[in-house]
């Protein structure tokens, strides 16, 4: 086959290096996206003289026709045409004549397939945001039902304090709305067109790329040729943000694996996120879950990738620059999945609520209450800390609780201990009390999900 490209050379290559140098197996994944681009790029042409109103007229006919057999999932592509680029505009010239051949006038494949990422990357960051929304409104229903939910707070995935569940659901609330925010701002780097660029110096004819940007929906134009077509930086923004969101889900992914074993039992999975075993007729897998946390670092391996081909590239285009699209395709892939299926676990998982609370009833995780009583009384903080950490040694050497002992050790520790400090004790009277702004307490955290749902509504 005739190669678009081929005027000055005199061999072709064997079919295997062809198909080494290839793209179009993936980049076919831009096809709706590079009609758009040439649709509006022709419009231009036209309004800027270059090409005749009825060359306008045949491209942008050929061009409807392939994007509706393209909806259809009806084209077929050709590996010797490279990629999509290529194999559009050789349909286009099949399709209506030597018309079509117009049709990349003023324009390079650099500038080309730059446009199609920035308009592809466009649509998937919007429905990402969205998918995000749907899984802080399934974390938000949950967090509603637990508001009293009370469970073991961890550091160092050791027991510290009782915090509301709602509390525990809601911090990954607000770690979401971060990524939305990074993917939000992303989008102003993404929204920017280089189309009009050339292969990286411009072009002679008279173009007005200010008029194809606002056909496309762009903010504005790249304001050097050269960077138009060189710049992947809004790619690496997105795989970055990405990474930073499936660490995020790796993290609840962690948790709700170690929450829905028989050792925590604070959960159960719906069968519809969970699998069995092949030899243990008993086991129920949180697999949807450990999927997601593996997930995670083929997104981190797009982000690594894609800096390290750019790290060393001249400018303009190298063809090294073809390594930028499929791990941005599978992020897309990665994350939108991973999305969808956190918000189908969170709706679906069943909380037990009785197991959570018996957790905070037979361990230390009240010491901390103690210590806050006798400062509250005047007793300098480190000294009540000592005091309690002796009560804490003297229970743990006697195979008791804090809440065990009687009022007579207590007054023997300090004389500032009264019988109320049982009350103080209480986990459910623990996590009442802790209404400090954006505390576990359960005023503040009706206050925090009301202010969640208003931030739904705002974006």
């Amino acid at each position: 086959m005739k190669k678009l490209w081929g005027g000055r050379f005199t061999a072709t290559a064997e079919e295997w290096v062809e198909e080494f140098g290839a793209s179009i197996s993936f980049d076919q994944e831009l096809v709706l996206e590079d009609i758009e681009g040439s649709l509006a790029h022709v419009l231009m042409l036209e309004k800027c003289g270059i090409i005749s109103k009825e060359d306008r007229n045949a491209i942008v006919t050929g061009l409807k026709e392939l994007k509706e057999s393209a909806v259809k999932d009806e084209l077929t592509y050709s590996l010797e045409l490279e990629d999509i680029h290529l194999n559009l505009e050789s349909k286009l010239t099949n399709k209506i004549g030597p018309a079509g051949g117009k049709l990349h006038t003023a324009r390079s494949r650099n500038d080309q397939v730059a446009v199609d990422m920035h308009l592809y990357l466009r649509r998937e960051i919007e429905e990402i945001i969205g998918l995000i929304g749907e899984f802080q409104e399934a974390l938000l229903s949950q967090a509603k039902d637990n508001i009293e939910t009370i469970m073991p707070g961890y550091t160092h995935l050791q027991r510290a304090q009782p915090i509301s569940f709602a509390h525990h659901l809601m911090a990954y609330f607000w770690m979401l709305d971060r990524d939305k925010q990074r993917l939000s701002e992303g989008l102003k780097r993404v929204n920017k067109s280089p189309l009009g660029a050339g292969a990286l110096a411009g072009t002679t004819f008279p173009i007005d790329r200010h008029y194809t940007a606002d056909l496309l929906g762009f903010d504005g134009i790249y304001e050097n040729s050269l960077d138009a077509v060189s710049d992947r930086d809004f790619i690496i923004e997105f795989l970055s943000s990405s990474s930073i969101m499936m660490m995020h889900l790796s993290r609840l992914s962690e948790e709700m694996i170690l929450w829905s074993t028989q050792e925590f039992g604070f959960i159960e999975l719906d069968d519809r996120f969970a699998t069995g075993s092949s030899i243990m007729p008993q086991k129920k897998n949180p697999d949807m879950a450990e999927l997601i946390r593996g997930k995670t670092g083929r997104v981190y391996g797009s982000m690594i990738g894609l800096l390290t081909v750019l790290k060393g590239l001249p400018l303009a285009y190298n063809k090294d620059m073809q390594e930028d699209k499929e791990g941005m395709f599978d992020t897309v892939k990665t994350v939108k999945g991973s999305l969808k299926i956190f918000a189908g676990m969170i709706n679906t998982m069943a909380v037990n609520k009785e197991a959570m609370g018996n957790a905070v009833k037979k361990d230390f995780s009240n010491a901390t209450e103690l210590a806050d009583y006798l400062a509250g009384k005047g007793l300098p903080f480190r000294e009540a800390h000592e005091v309690v950490g002796k009560l804490v040694l003297e229970c743990i050497q006697r195979s008791c609780y804090l809440a065990d002992l009687p009022i007579e050790e207590f007054k023997s520790a300090s004389s500032l201990f009264e019988p109320d400090i049982y009350e103080v004790l209480s986990p459910y009277e623990a996590v009442k009390r802790r209404i400090s702004s954006g505390g576990t307490g359960f005023s503040e955290v009706t206050a925090m999900i009301a202010k969640a749902e208003q931030t739904l509504k705002e974006k």
